[in-house]
């Protein structure tokens, strides 16, 4: 039999106040849930505006420990609501050491697992380096209640090696929490080829692993704190990608967006089968791989 996932994704504007965040990702998630939503999909870093814009110490009072006030209250609806729920905080481990951290809620409120982002940007309007240490929990797939979650953020989906290494260890569907927008100089054009790039690389990424990918971005502009630039204006576009690539669904490049998709996870073993490149992989010829670059 068909294993459906009915799969929520929650595209909203991020505002300064963060208790309201919090607030109406309550009402979001509780809208998906009365529209039998079993999985609930956040954007990165959700609880707070981005605040990589600029690199100011002030910014690390916004982390939190894990588990802390965010994860209680995330548990809390998770358990209400009876749905796995994926969300992304900025985690204060110890003085001086933080993460960008994914928190997976299986349907009790029980924390199923976490995920520290392993692959960190440093971009002019994107300083994340300043802010997160590189994870040191491994590409590996968090277990739920409804099935192995490969789960991955935002700069991680430019990755092919973490795509497939969260499929080589048994995830049956990869998950990226994302902020990503564009800067207000660039072309037309130029927003479009970056868009494009964006869905292009994360649709090869389910075509090359047999795996159905769950994008969700945040919308909206949110204005440079220091005025070097003009800020982000946060592109939407959340989507579900099939098996093969195929779109299930696309939200909006400009508004906030609650959807509920059928996500078919059974659909991997026939795609597997009919192009079986697992199967074919040269792994006896694959140790350049781990060089950064072969002179």
């Amino acid at each position: 039999m068909d294993k459906i996932i009915k799969t929520a994704l929650i595209q909203m504007p991020i505002s300064s106040d963060i208790e309201q965040n919090k607030r109406e990702l309550s009402k979001q998630i509780e809208q998906a849930a009365k529209q039998s939503a079993q999985l609930i999909v956040l954007s990165e870093l959700h609880n707070t505006p981005y605040f990589c814009q600029t690199e100011d110490v002030r910014n690390f009072d916004l982390a939190e420990a894990i588990p802390g006030p965010s994860t209680a209250y995330y548990s809390a609806l998770a358990a209400k609501y009876k749905v796995v729920l994926i969300t992304s905080l900025f985690e204060r481990r110890a003085p001086g050491l933080y993460h960008n951290t994914a928190v997976v809620f299986d349907t009790d409120g029980s924390i199923a697992g976490k995920y520290r982002k392993m692959h960190i940007p440093d971009d002019p309007a994107y300083y994340e380096k300043f802010y997160f240490t590189p994870g040191d929990l491994g590409f590996t797939p968090i277990n739920t209640s409804l099935g192995k979650i490969g789960l991955l953020v935002c700069w991680d989906q430019w990755y092919p090696e973490a795509a497939r290494l969260m499929a080589l260890a048994g995830a049956e569907i990869l998950i990226y929490p994302t902020a990503i927008g564009w800067e207000s100089t660039d072309t037309e054009d130029e927003k479009r080829r970056q868009q494009d790039a964006w869905v292009t690389v994360q649709r090869g990424h389910a075509v090359a692993n047999g795996l159905p990918v769950v994008t969700v971005n945040r919308v909206g502009h949110e204005p440079d704190p220091s005025g070097a630039t003009n800020g982000i204006a946060f592109w939407g576009h959340s989507f579900v990608a099939g098996p093969q690539g195929e779109l299930l669904f696309v939200a909006s490049d400009s508004e906030a967006q609650t959807a509920v998709v059928d996500v078919n996870i059974s659909r991997s073993e026939n795609v597997r089968r009919w192009w079986p490149f697992l199967r074919d992989r040269r792994i006896d010829d694959y140790h350049n791989i781990i060089k950064r670059f072969n002179d």
